[in-house]
């Protein structure tokens, strides 16, 4: 997800539901993809570093580590996660993917939606370029913030 500029030029936030799919990512999009229209883009667990592949097991290496998915009017990012389990309505399976327009609105933001919840992962550089954190707020909402 990228950020865009408004008509002064400034760069704004942008926001987009992140869906797990618990390992039926692939038959999820393609579904969506019939029934809303759209193209999808994917990477799997097999295009991780080989460090962030030693946890997984060989049944998960080739399911959907990311994907984007596209179509007249709507965008969301998918996953199968890290482990198969079913969707259980009470836990939830769709975060939210907050883009900041740069690395200081990205630490401020992450900061702020830390205050009375709990941070799943810090914010700092990730292996694609860029800065990634998970952070659960107070009520309970998984905000996952990427920044420049």
């Amino acid at each position: 997800m990228s950020t865009t500029a408004t008509q002064d030029g400034t760069a704004v936030m942008q926001l987009a539901p992140y869906i797990f799919f618990y390992g039926r990512c692939e038959e999820a999009l393609a579904f969506y993809q019939t029934a809303l229209g759209g193209t999808y883009e994917l990477q799997r667990n097999t295009d991780l570093p080989p460090e962030y592949q030693k946890d997984l097991s060989d049944d998960w290496r080739n399911k959907v580590m990311h994907a984007s998915f596209t179509a007249p009017g709507l965008t969301f990012m998918a996953s199968d996660g890290r482990d198969p389990k079913p969707v259980d309505p009470e836990a939830g399976n769709i975060s939210l993917g907050l883009a900041a327009p740069d690395r200081a609105a990205g630490e401020r933001v992450f900061k702020a939606l830390s205050q009375g919840g709990s941070v799943q992962m810090p914010l700092e550089d990730a292996f694609w370029g860029g800065r990634f954190g998970i952070v659960h707020d107070r009520f309970g909402i998984e905000w996952m913030l990427t920044s420049p």
